[in-house]
């Protein structure tokens, strides 16, 4: 038989004597004295990071929220309102009232601006409270009635919540101003343009019966303008401003209901 050549260092118990073969070693991760878990300063910066965007996006849609609120939800829950306001009133005219009640204020007149357009017809309601002018135009307080003597002074938003005084600086001498009533139609001119006079929130001459000026050469109305008068209000710019916007008108036609 012939001995078969086997390579030295590959047979059986080749290994014998060479030690032990080396061993991993599993390192483990050093913890806190106090048996505490750590967070490396990087993933907690990340986290802060993370919430704090979330709420910097939270905040802005908030904020255009409460914007398109303003500029479109208020306009649209407004013009329902003058639309009820303006049912109620030809329902309570048709029952001999001249002042009808409504959930909004009491409701005594419709505005007409043909200016405007032809069907600008909003519902004037007696007092200046944000309800009121969240549902029409509003009849200031002590001043005269519509179509009597003295001064008939109307205030209402130029922005949002229906926004009826939008275009009143585009007003000019000449144009009408109808006030529907129960008992007759009322048609005014005016004297000045929507943007002849603006003034501080804080002058009041313009309510009075007879408004006069205290500016020396300020805008007034004209001494021939007679006795009974209309002003109309709003703010002076489209956003929030403490000065009004002021125009002036005189009574030329009354038209009894029916007549």
């Amino acid at each position: 038989m012939t001995q078969t050549d086997v390579p030295e260092g590959s047979g059986p118990g080749a290994d014998a004597g060479a030690g032990p073969a080396p061993q991993r070693v599993r390192r483990r991760r050093s913890r806190p004295a106090d048996g505490s878990s750590a967070t490396p300063p990087t993933t907690t910066r990340r986290r802060v990071s993370f919430w704090l965007g979330c709420g910097l996006i939270a905040a802005g849609l908030a904020v255009l929220g409460w914007v398109a609120w303003q500029f479109w939800g208020t306009n649209w829950q407004s013009h329902q309102r003058q639309g009820e306001v303006r049912q109620a009133l030809q329902a309570g005219w048709g029952d001999g009232q001249d002042v009808v009640r409504t959930d909004f204020g009491n409701a005594t007149a419709i505005l007409h601006i043909p200016k405007f357009g032809k069907d600008y017809a909003v519902p004037v309601l007696e007092g200046s409270s944000q309800e009121v002018l969240a549902a029409g135009v509003g009849h200031m307080e002590d001043t005269a009635e519509a179509g009597a003597a003295g001064n008939y002074v109307l205030a209402g938003h130029r922005v949002t919540h229906g926004e009826p005084f939008a275009e009143l600086p585009s007003l000019e001498p000449g144009d009408e101003v109808i006030v529907e009533t129960r008992a007759a139609t009322y048609t005014y001119v005016l004297d000045t343009g929507g943007e002849d006079l603006i003034i501080p929130f804080t002058q009041t001459w313009v309510l009075d019966e007879r408004p006069v000026n205290p500016r020396s050469g300020g805008i007034q109305p004209p001494d021939d303008a007679g006795d009974h008068l209309i002003t109309l209000l709003t703010c002076s710019e489209i956003f929030h401003t403490d000065n009004r916007s002021v125009v002036f008108g005189h009574l030329v036609e009354s038209t009894p209901t029916g007549g």
